[in-house]
């Protein structure tokens, strides 16, 4: 129940927009334009808007072009073919490759599927009607993108919490793993790569809220002002994405080396288990607020005294398992660096050396 509700209370904004949409395009398609039966302009309205948070634009774009062509091709089809079983199945077949020709996009091929099926099955061809759901797809994907800009999701708040549920999930599941490295159970590793391996549809949920709040950022005045923070958490989707892909090789190879009992240096427990903390200090940079502790500066700071720690002495004797987990660890230190704003080369110059120096001669 608390989960359902959490769900309820994330989509509570997105649904009241889709309300407001709804009776705006209903009242101007109606009251204004004097359609006297303007079923599609609330529907479009609904659909240019949707409960996800991302790609409206888009969908509004997209609904209106698949109306049209639609509509378009059945009059043209419908008037010299007539209607029937072959006929709808073939104007079907029609509508739909033009829409992907054009686009290809979800909406519009089923825009113009629907639309093309209505005018050969209750519309008649040049009967005036058909050119109404064109003003209402029009007058429906205007009006959502007018609620859209009027009444505004956050652009940066829902991103910077999804960005933080993903590495809470990452942070937690390592230093479960830490856990059943020292105690040597596998089960207890299973559960926490199982975790991990469940943040995928919370990454793209990420990205898709982030492709959102560009949208919002450019045509609502209201958080004009958030495009630099906006870019900000945008710059942190692909290092918490590799974080997280790095994070399922340990997870494995930490399974395998349980499974085998292959001989693990405690050193290598203890500096997993000093990550997983670390990614809970990137996390809480990430939710705070400008001017808010743990900073950029402090979360760097702690995975830079996590980086000290990742020396090769720690894996050597040591089994192919656990020298994989040794160099997870360390590419994982450096998309979280990547998170905190350091550039790839700079993060990857503050880790120990893993190999001599050719250039250097060593000094007696």
């Amino acid at each position: 129940m608390r989960t359902a509700a959490a769900r309820v209370r994330l989509s509570l904004l997105p649904i009241v927009q889709c309300a407001v949409g709804a009776g705006l395009a209903w009242f101007i398609a109606h009251k204004v334009i004097g359609h006297p039966q303007p079923f599609f302009a609330p529907m479009a309205a609904m659909i240019s808007i949707g409960v996800s948070f991302g790609a409206r634009l888009r969908r509004a774009v997209e609904l209106i072009a698949g109306v049209s062509v639609g509509i378009g091709i059945g009059d043209l089809f419908v008037s010299y073919f007539g209607t029937g079983v072959w006929q709808i199945s073939l104007l079907v077949i029609f509508a739909m490759c033009a829409a992907v020709f054009l686009d290809g996009g979800p909406v519009i091929t089923m825009q113009a599927a629907s639309s093309a099926v209505l005018v050969a099955t209750l519309i008649p061809p040049h009967s005036g009607a058909s050119h109404f759901r064109i003003v209402d797809a029009l007058v429906g994907g205007m009006v959502g993108i007018v609620v859209v800009a009027a009444i505004p999701l956050h652009p940066v708040r829902r991103a910077r919490q999804q960005a933080a549920d993903i590495l809470g999930v990452m942070g937690k599941a390592l230093t479960d793993a830490a856990d059943g490295l020292l105690e040597h159970d596998a089960d207890k590793i299973k559960a926490a790569l199982e975790a991990v391996r469940g943040t995928q549809t919370r990454l793209d949920t990420l990205r898709s809220t982030l492709a959102g709040g560009r949208e919002i950022s450019r045509i609502s005045p209201l958080y004009w002002n958030s495009r630099a923070r906006l870019e900000r958490i945008q710059d942190t989707a692909d290092p918490i994405d590799n974080a997280v892909r790095n994070t399922r090789v340990l997870l494995r190879r930490a399974l395998s080396l349980v499974r085998d009992d292959e001989v693990l240096n405690p050193s290598l427990t203890l500096e997993v288990e000093q990550l997983g903390k670390a990614v809970e200090v990137v996390r809480e940079m990430v939710l705070a607020d400008p001017g808010e502790q743990p900073d950029a500066a402090e979360a760097t700071r702690v995975l830079r005294t996590v980086a000290k720690g990742a020396t090769k002495d720690m894996v050597e004797g040591a089994g192919i398992s656990a020298h994989v987990v040794f160099a997870q660890i360390r590419s994982i230190l450096v998309d979280l660096m990547q998170v905190c704003g350091m550039r790839r080369l700079s993060s990857i110059a503050l880790l120990p050396p893993t190999v001599p120096n050719p250039y250097v001669t060593p000094i007696d």
